[in-house]
């Protein structure tokens, strides 16, 4: 515990925020600035609750954030399907980012498994 930057699900789920970060600054979503605003939150979320699990002083309290990071990419993975639907976001990107999404979720489910031991 306390070392989440060596963490590869937050790695990837930083790695993932960044893309979305990218992305909303230069497509159509830029201008949607409520449907920016929320796909940011839930995209920061990923990472900031993995770090924030990581570094306290019990699985138990690490283990809840890691679910609040988790039903966080579930909402990203929403609001992805959802962006692509109204023409926000390319079909081709949208499946990367999906992939990366259910990619992160699995990985939680990992590690709140192992930290649950």
């Amino acid at each position: 515990m306390g070392n989440f930057q060596e963490l590869r699900v937050w790695q990837t789920a930083k790695v993932l925020a960044v893309k979305i970060y990218r992305l909303t600054n230069s497509s159509k979503l830029s201008k949607d600035f409520g449907f920016k605003d929320q796909i940011q939150r839930s995209a920061i979320s990923i990472p900031s609750n993995i770090a924030e699990g990581d570094e306290l002083e019990t699985d138990k309290q690490s283990v809840r954030f890691f679910y609040i990071a988790k039903a966080s990419s579930a909402e990203l993975l929403t609001q992805i399907i959802i962006g692509t639907e109204i023409g926000y976001i390319d079909k081709e990107e949208a499946e990367k980012l999906i992939e990366d999404c259910r990619i992160i979720s699995v990985m939680l489910t990992k590690l709140i498994k192992a930290r649950r031991k």
